[in-house]
């Protein structure tokens, strides 16, 4: 979970997050509406929309928002968006998976291209690093949900596979498809989670030091700021005196 559990901390002591809210907002507003427009526009028949719903009211992202990005999956006019998964390496070897929503497949591929080459790295074909992780569903609790014990218990009924619990919070990991069966129960159990998300989970780490971190920071936020990108994965492991530095 090395990629992951941290990667909250760096962007937090960047102060990076007013940039970072209003990108996140449109870019979960444009997961809800490929989401509404591949199935039901109604979160209880789609379980993919549910998930997205889900996960944008943990960001705080306002009903309105939600609403309307539903509402836009319903019109005639509603822009038709590609799914496409970008893999290749970045800094000091790490492992980049970057997942996209384009309306302009050449556009994107050729940003994603050259935001490699400019930060030290190697866009690769698909596949060339996708067999370093698994796709996992994720489900974050703060730590006041409950003891280690608890929410260890609650998962097992819900389905879980592992349980990860530390002073900064439970995260919860399950079977990519069992995320939205593990997330209703886990809510029966503990209330609403801080987030609900598939995501890539690291099967192999690569450690950074205070270069190598640096370096690859700039690569993802380069990424990250990208309307077409939505999410960036890295199986990078980090020290806590190199996290500390940042």
């Amino acid at each position: 979970m090395a990629g992951h559990s941290k990667w909250a901390n760096i962007q937090h002591r960047k102060g990076r997050q007013d940039k970072l809210r209003s990108k996140l907002f449109s870019k979960l507003a444009k997961e809800i509406t490929v989401a509404a427009k591949m199935g039901e526009p109604d979160p209880d028949k789609n379980p993919r929309l549910r998930l997205a719903v889900k996960e944008a009211k943990s960001q705080s992202v306002p009903k309105d928002v939600i609403d309307r990005a539903i509402k836009k999956s319903q019109g005639g006019d509603a822009e038709s968006y590609d799914e496409i998964r970008y893999e290749g390496y970045g800094p000091g070897g790490v492992a980049v998976i970057v997942e996209t929503m384009t309306d302009n497949k050449n556009r994107t591929a050729s940003t994603v291209r050259s935001t490699f080459t400019k930060n030290g790295g190697n866009l690769g074909e698909t596949g060339s690093v996708g067999f370093m992780f698994d796709r996992k569903g994720q489900v974050i609790y703060p730590a006041t949900v409950g003891d280690a014990d608890t929410v260890m218990m609650a998962a097992i009924e819900a389905g879980a596979e592992d349980v990860d619990s530390s002073e900064e919070g439970h995260v919860i990991i399950c079977a990519d498809t069992d995320l939205n069966t593990v997330s209703t129960g886990l809510e029966a159990e503990l209330g609403e989670s801080d987030s609900t998300k598939l995501i890539w989970q690291p099967t192999t780490t690569t450690e950074l030091d205070l270069e190598g971190m640096t370096k690859l920071m700039k690569l993802i936020d380069a990424l990250e700021d990208d309307d077409d990108i939505q999410n960036v994965t890295a199986n990078f492991e980090a020290s806590d005196e190199v996290m500390a530095q940042l």
